[in-house]
């Protein structure tokens, strides 16, 4: 992609009302543009972080064995009587009436539907485990959305439903989901701690939130350091018996500061393992029994041949919020620095003499051979002059910069630096290629 011919408006200085890091370098990045409170237009270098961070956790959640639906945003007010949430969501639910005087409701969740669909459709034991699960945009009217896409009022969530015949089977279906969300933060170069959490409006008696270690963070978290520490779990485990992985970290301390016990902290964890941070919630599963198959009737035969209430589990991943925790977590005083698995772009080739044509051959050279490797490139063959083309690759944070100039085209070199370290070398075309990757 040449820069020349993309949409990239980034900005040298960051709005004043953007206060976190995130929103501020989202902004500047050209990443995003606010349309209203809450509300953002992905711009196209937003949008394809986005679609690489829903593609891996579409891969976990697959991996995990949940099955890929799409709900509609719009729900009907009647589904969500018949669970007894109509009214008492709150006024975060956004309520409309259509030109037929059917009451709606932009979705905040989906457990309602969902539970409509499996009704709808299974009806013995044997269809069970089930999981299903989409990513879909989402709106909560946030009473004061701020920080960007870290709480807007539009959001692009992931959200799976599990259904298994008893408790024991519904446990099972929860530990699927706790593992997948430990390999599918770690993909994206974060480190997730899970954390016992309350249950909130959807409701259960089991919960945990996945919290992302940042300075910057929301929330004040405590936990015990060798959760930080612990590898993610990885796809070779054997996913029909998690449950030694789920006791290994719900056994160690861990907890938000709404569920924080100073002194089980201190008795529960090692002097030198005590851990207190900052966090941001990225994800948040729950199992909640016969919560909603009870109140709308979503039975299956048993065993038996009786028929008995399925139960039910949730568990959402915040796609877009994710972006802004993934900067959150990565970043420099001079921008973005992106984890390899979601750069927008694998390297951006820079091309510091435009109006050269030897230079330009170079520079073609190099992005044909980098795209026929399978890379991703973005092309800087703009006339912009060298500080401002590096300033901008800082800034958008794409992790490899190819940089090619009248000098090095003479001694048959370039130079390569790696964002994340800032570490420079002048090499040959084809050892930077193998340095790449």
């Amino acid at each position: 992609m040449r820069l020349s011919r993309y949409f990239l408006p980034t900005l040298k200085e960051a709005p004043s009302d953007a206060q976190i890091i995130s929103h501020q370098l989202m902004l500047r990045a050209g990443m995003i543009k606010q349309e209203a409170a809450g509300i953002y237009a992905w711009l196209p270098l937003g949008l394809r972080v986005l679609n690489r961070i829903e593609q891996i956790v579409r891969e976990e959640q697959e991996r995990a064995g949940a099955v890929e639906v799409l709900m509609p945003t719009l729900q009907l007010a009647d589904l969500w009587r018949e669970s007894g949430r109509y009214d008492a969501y709150g006024p975060e639910m956004l309520r409309i009436t259509d030109r037929h005087e059917r009451e709606l409701l932009y979705g905040p969740t989906n457990e309602e539907m969902i539970t409509d669909i499996f009704r709808s459709f299974v009806k013995s034991y044997k269809a069970l485990p089930l999981n299903l699960f989409h990513i879909q945009w989402k709106f909560r009217d946030e009473r004061r959305p701020r920080f960007g896409v870290m709480r807007g009022r539009e959001f692009l969530m992931k959200d799976a439903y599990s259904f298994d015949i008893d408790e024991a089977a519904a446990r099972r279906a929860y530990n699927r989901m706790f593992v997948a969300y430990l390999n599918t933060f770690a993909r994206m170069g974060l480190k997730a701690v899970p954390m016992r959490a309350d249950t909130g409006p959807i409701g259960g008696d089991l919960s945990h939130e996945f919290i992302v270690l940042a300075e910057t963070g929301e929330s004040q978290v405590f936990c015990d350091r060798q959760l930080v520490e612990m590898p993610a779990p990885g796809a070779d485990v054997d996913w029909n018996d998690l449950q030694s992985i789920v006791d290994q970290r719900t056994s160690l301390y861990a907890a938000t500061e709404e569920m924080h016990d100073a002194a089980q902290f201190d008795s529960q964890t090692a002097e030198a393992d005590r851990l207190t941070a900052r966090g941001i919630e990225v994800g948040h599963i729950f199992y909640f029994g016969t919560k909603y198959s009870a109140p709308m009737k979503a039975k299956v035969a048993g065993p038996d041949g009786q028929d008995t209430e399925v139960h039910m589990g949730s568990y959402g991943v915040g796609v877009s919020r994710l972006l802004g925790a993934i900067i959150e977590a990565s970043h420099d005083d001079a921008g973005i620095i992106w984890p390899d698995s979601v750069a927008p772009f694998d390297v951006v080739v820079i091309n510091l003499r435009a109006n050269d044509p030897a230079v330009c051959e170079a520079c073609e050279a190099a992005v044909e051979a980098l795209e026929a490797a399978g890379k991703s490139v973005l092309y800087d063959d703009t006339d912009e002059r060298p500080g401002g083309k590096f300033a901008t690759a800082d800034l958008i944070g794409i992790p490899w910069q190819l940089v090619i100039g009248p000098k090095g085209v003479a001694e048959g070199v370039v130079e390569l630096k790696r964002r994340a370290s800032g570490e420079k070398s002048t090499l040959p075309l084809d050892q930077a290629m193998e340095r790449i990757g």
